[in-house]
């Protein structure tokens, strides 16, 4: 019996491998080039209609 508690406390604290970790990073990196593209775009666009 304490082998299978043994066993699972093992399985619990070892490292899990996440195979998505690349896409959500070129993911988030993607939209927050996005976002700020779109930041960027509002800014100049107010900034010149207050201009002319």
């Amino acid at each position: 019996m304490d082998t299978i508690f043994d066993d699972l406390s093992r399985a619990l604290t070892a490292p899990r491998v996440d195979a998505l970790r690349p896409f959500r990073a070129i993911a988030l990196d993607l939209a927050a080039k996005l976002l700020m593209g779109v930041a960027i775009g509002l800014g100049v666009g107010i900034g010149m209609a207050i201009a002319g």
